[in-house]
This record gives C-alpha cells, structure tokens and sequence, in this order.
C-alpha cells in the first residue's frame, strides 16, 4: 500500500473539471484509489465522490493506493496534484 497526503493550492479548490480529470487519471490504475479529507473516504475513480469532499484551497488530502500497480499510481496522481490543483 502506498499513502501520500497533498495540500490543494489551486485557488478553487477541487471543482467539477479538475476532479473529473483526476478520476480519469486514477482510473487508469487497476489499484484501489481512495481520497480522504476530515476523516471522510471517497474512491477517486467515482466523480460524486471526489465532488463530495468539496475539497477547498489549503485543505489537506490523503491519497491510498492499494494494488498491483500502486507504485506507478501514486507517482503519475501525485505528479498530477502538483501540476494541476
């Protein structure tokens, strides 16, 4: 199991466009992608889900990935958190 936690700096936090291409990008995984904020867990590969942790600027997230391909997973979400939230 892999685990990173990421801080969103984007100014709008995560709103409908950015978490839809997330859940694109962890639905390329075979691994089990889960987001957590505030104690509440989501799959990151189910859009309402992400969209429900109304996740807003400065507010922390942890990422879980469970599976055969968890360490390219966490490395291409993690780079994609830095580049686009």
């Amino acid at each position: 199991m892999k685990e990173f936690k990421y801080v969103v700096t984007d100014p709008e936090g995560i709103h409908a466009r950015p978490a839809g291409e997330f859940v694109k990008a962890a639905s390329k995984f075979s691994s089990d992608v889960k987001l957590t904020k505030d104690g509440k867990t989501v799959s990151a590969k189910k859009i309402f889900g992400v969209m429900g942790l109304a996740v807003k600027q400065g507010q922390e997230l942890t990422i879980t990935i469970e599976g055969p391909d968890e360490d390219t997973a966490s490395a291409e979400l993690e780079e994609f958190l830095k580049n686009n939230l």
